[in-house]
């Protein structure tokens, strides 16, 4: 049995209970041959009996005294589990926790990105121990200047294969069925290109609203939030060159050779984004109030809660298709989907009617699965073409995409973790956006929560 130390800097926090820690419960169950140690560290003064209640709860053990078979192994962690108040941004009380990890720990960063930067520069001062891995939640950094920066001080305290820039929304096996989606499948490669493909959408809509978030969310906004963070990483998938393996080194070369080549639609960052805030509405009988009325929200920011952005991919299998990235809160309906039209056909033999709207791809994400819009001769008149749709589910994976994270933290495997020029190439690609909307070049819209946004917001 391998035996891993987890130090989880603000264990105590949202981040941790909600999403890391169900996470290695997950991790756990999918490999019986892993030991954690785990050690959690924040502020705040924590007793003993109540962390490990609180680990217990977040790791989904029930009955901590009487475990079945499900449960044992999680009881575990919990029993062996420390609890260590500590200042993250103090240098000795780093070294103190250093000290108490059993074995070369995965340091993870559960913090605000001012905080684990503060935490960063006080370890320059302490001599890791060897093997130790550190895990960074994105966004990472706030500028292409602040992420180079960052790069440069991760780089002086251990190798960059040692550097985990996490981003959960790609778990593995989302990752995994977009690659043999394309590629164990001839019949896509030769429609894969601006020949044949009109246009892309990748759309991330929720109903969700602030949820109490408005500490980090008003200061980083939709565009932040989930366009430079999640979507773009989801458009150099969508975009890549067939890779030689699946190794982290071949597709992370190949994730950034598409961002390196992306920059707002057109050569103007104003005429290629849109963004807007809600106002007050209902969701499924739960009532919102504006955004710009949400505790800890200041209305004079101007943070928007949707955002819009289409971007080039200038090279030579994309030139001249817009690929639309868009994102947004309190929205009336859920959407999350990779959408790829592809050109109408150049000649329909007259004779046919209906319907003759281009065949659509449609990958859903998260449960993962595909539609394939088609037309095709109807029941009746074989004259008239109707659309029909083509659908398939994805195989499920045996973890949540923090358990599946957490894992290749844990396992040395960097297939999820964002490569530092990666994360350099986001932001280039929207400060020029940034600029453009805080020189008032792309008003502010408004939308009622549970509507679909603004009006004539469908396509560009």
């Amino acid at each position: 049995m391998k035996t891993r130390t987890l130090l989880v800097l603000g264990a105590n926090g949202d981040l941790a209970h909600r999403l890391l820690l169900p996470g290695l419960r997950s991790l756990i169950d999918a490999e019986p041959g892993l030991d954690v140690r785990l050690i959690g560290a924040g502020r705040k003064d924590v007793p003993d009996e109540d962390w490990k209640q609180g680990l217990a709860e977040a790791l989904g053990v029930k009955d901590e005294h009487a475990p079945d078979g499900a449960s044992a192994r999680p009881l575990g962690v919990v029993e062996s589990s420390r609890y260590v108040q500590a200042d993250v941004a103090d240098a000795r009380d780093l070294q103190r926790l250093l000290e108490a990890c059993p074995t070369a720990p995965a340091v993870y960063f559960a913090l605000p990105p001012a905080v684990t930067i503060a935490a960063c520069e006080a370890l320059r001062g302490i001599e890791l121990p060897p093997g130790t891995v550190l895990a960074l939640e994105k966004p990472f950094g706030t500028s292409v200047v602040t992420a180079r920066q960052l790069n440069e001080l991760l780089a002086a305290l251990i190798p960059e294969e040692q550097v985990y820039r996490v981003d959960h929304f790609l778990g593995k096996s989302t990752v995994l069925n977009l690659l043999g989606l394309r590629f164990a499948n001839r019949i896509f490669e030769p429609v894969w290109n601006s020949t044949s493909v009109d246009h892309v959408e990748i759309i991330y809509d929720e109903k969700l609203g602030l949820e109490q978030r408005a500490g980090y969310y008003d200061h980083a906004g939709a565009l932040t939030d989930m366009i430079q963070s999640h979507l773009l990483l989801v458009l150099a998938l969508v975009c890549i060159e067939p890779p030689s393996g699946l190794d982290a080194d071949d597709l992370r070369g190949e994730m950034a050779q598409v961002l390196r080549a992306t920059r707002p639609y057109g050569g103007d960052p104003a005429a290629a984004s849109r963004r807007a805030r809600y106002t007050a509405g209902t969701i499924e009988g739960r009532a919102f109030p504006s955004y710009a009325d949400e505790e800890g929200v200041d209305p004079a920011r101007g943070t928007e809660t949707l955002a819009e952005l289409t971007v080039g991919v200038e090279n030579w299998r994309w030139s001249g298709v817009p690929f639309t990235l868009r994102s947004g809160k309190a929205l009336g309906d859920a959407r999350k989907e990779i959408i790829i039209t592809f050109k109408p056909v150049p000649h329909l033999p007259t004779g046919f009617l209906g319907c003759a709207s281009p065949p659509r791809l449609r990958i859903i994400l998260g449960p993962d699965c595909l539609h394939l819009d088609l037309n095709i001769n109807g029941a009746g008149d074989p004259f008239t073409l109707e659309p029909v749709t083509l659908s398939a589910q994805f195989a499920k994976g045996d973890m949540t995409p923090y358990g599946e994270v957490l894992g290749g933290i844990l396992d040395g495997d960097q297939l999820l973790s964002i490569r530092g020029d990666v994360a350099e190439q986001c932001w280039r690609i929207i400060e020029p956006v940034q600029q453009a909307w805080r020189a008032g070049a792309v008003p502010l819209e408004e939308y009622p929560a549970g509507t679909p946004g603004p009006a004539g917001w469908g396509a560009h």
